[in-house]
């Protein structure tokens, strides 16, 4: 990992025949070529070896037992060999002058560890917008990532530097696996934007995993709860606590619409309000002590 410029990219991947070839041949259509292309198969059952066999030579392909696309991620990390990682999933599909724009920004902007770029959206094969609360930001954005994930796996590049400081993919979280890690990534650097589209971003198909699970905000609040672990400062501590509550309040506001299932959420909900109470009145009291 000694080459600046030297970029792995890993698309893991898992019965997306139709899809992946598209994903593959993005990256080697890209007119910055010094690359490595590190394909994933988290234990397909589908014809993806065909269209592995195409592209003998062309890129490193490592097969596994199916364990889910964070395992697949870190996998691809263990074997990588570039100073940057680019991930792609395999239904995106890249711009060909994506990789080239990134490292142009890193270059323009020394000290930078990781970047992303805008995307297009394509939901069942027709382009639409993301609303409002998807905006992209550029900067110290941590306070932004909270709501929900505004980082997308497919548009970023990182340094490896990252990983060995924040960590990698928890393999626990069967969803919202990618908001853990922007959450950890975004208390300690920087996040840059390139404001040009330069992905593409495809949904509505059936085996997307946010279909499989109901209440994405369960995990959120998991993530949210292992970053209340780390040293924050008193205000990005204050914005956790209160973004658990509101997520706790929504998760206690749609179990109690299930008739039948106990309200897990309630008694927590009360533990961190209190708890976000107690922290706000010792912040003030701090305050007026000074």
């Amino acid at each position: 990992m000694d080459d600046p410029t030297k970029i792995s990219v890993i698309i893991p991947t898992y019965n997306r025949e139709v899809t992946l070839e598209r994903a593959i041949k993005s990256v080697l259509a890209q007119t910055h070529r010094n690359f490595e292309l590190i394909v994933i198969d988290d234990g397909s059952t589908d014809n993806t070896s065909l269209i592995i066999d195409r592209y003998s030579g062309k890129i490193r392909y490592f097969s596994k037992l199916h364990a889910g696309v964070s395992s697949a991620r870190n996998f691809g990390l263990e074997k990588s060999e570039g100073t940057w990682v680019a991930f792609l999933d395999s239904d995106d599909y890249w711009l060909s002058k994506k990789l080239e724009r990134q490292l142009e920004y890193l270059t323009n902007h020394p000290g930078m560890m990781i970047v992303q770029t805008e995307e297009q959206w394509i939901r069942n094969g027709v382009p639409v917008n993301p609303m409002k609360k998807h905006k992209k930001y550029s900067g110290w954005i941590f306070r932004y990532c909270l709501p929900l994930c505004i980082v997308s796996p497919s548009a970023v590049l990182i340094h490896q530097k990252v990983f060995n400081d924040v960590g990698v993919f928890d393999e626990s979280f069967p969803v919202c696996e990618d908001y853990d890690l922007w959450l950890r990534i975004a208390i300690r650097y920087q996040i840059g934007l390139i404001p040009e589209k330069l992905i593409i971003k495809t949904g509505g198909h059936t085996d997307q995993l946010s279909r499989e699970y109901w209440g994405m905000d369960r995990f959120r609040v998991r993530a949210l709860e292992k970053v209340l672990g780390k040293d924050l400062t008193i205000g990005q501590r204050k914005l956790v606590l209160e973004e658990i509550v509101k997520k706790l309040a929504i998760l206690s506001k749609g179990r109690e619409k299930h008739n039948g299932l106990p309200n897990i959420y309630q008694n927590k909900l009360n533990d961190y309000q209190k708890r976000l109470y107690e922290f706000i009145k010792a912040y003030q009291s701090q305050t007026q002590a000074v």
